[in-house]
């Protein structure tokens, strides 16, 4: 399961009773992005909670595809959010706060903690196959990476 399908929407029961509508809590899912991101019910928000909603969709919806916010790009963007959190320094919990902050969203710490071993697992392997294959250059970016998160 990706991450993306464990970050939820904070304060679900509160943004569905201001929008009178109910939603998923999963905030990469295909109904809850429709409902949050319809122009009517962004004026139904709150002042506060319409201005982190706004955020997310321009950080991460920003995207010219047709089949937009469907189309796999604000998962990706949301991925490189949470690797470039930890790259700073910031552990799981501190990323759990960040994104609370930042966008209203929440995720279980294990969770995160499990989604960047997961991702120090992936480089070390493609940094493994790279030096198999020769392509010291891209082992090298992989293991920088990996250090990064480290």
């Amino acid at each position: 399961m990706a991450i993306t399908d464990k970050i939820y929407v904070k304060n679900h029961q509160q943004l569905a009773s201001q929008l009178e509508t109910s939603f998923p809590k999963s905030a990469f899912s295909g109904a809850a992005m429709d409902v949050l991101f319809r122009g009517e019910n962004l004026a139904k928000l709150d002042d506060a909670t319409r201005d982190r909603v706004l955020d997310f969709a321009e950080d991460f919806m920003d995207c010219d595809c047709e089949a937009n916010p469907h189309c796999g790009h604000p998962e990706e963007k949301f991925v490189r959010y949470l690797l470039e959190l930890r790259e700073s320094g910031l552990g799981p919990d501190a990323i759990v706060d960040v994104m609370g902050d930042d966008y209203m969203l929440y995720a279980y710490p294990g969770d995160v903690l499990s989604f960047l071993d997961d991702s120090v697992r992936t480089l070390e392997a493609v940094e493994t196959l790279a030096d198999v294959d020769g392509r010291g250059d891209v082992a090298g970016e992989a293991r920088e990476k990996r250090e990064r998160l480290l």
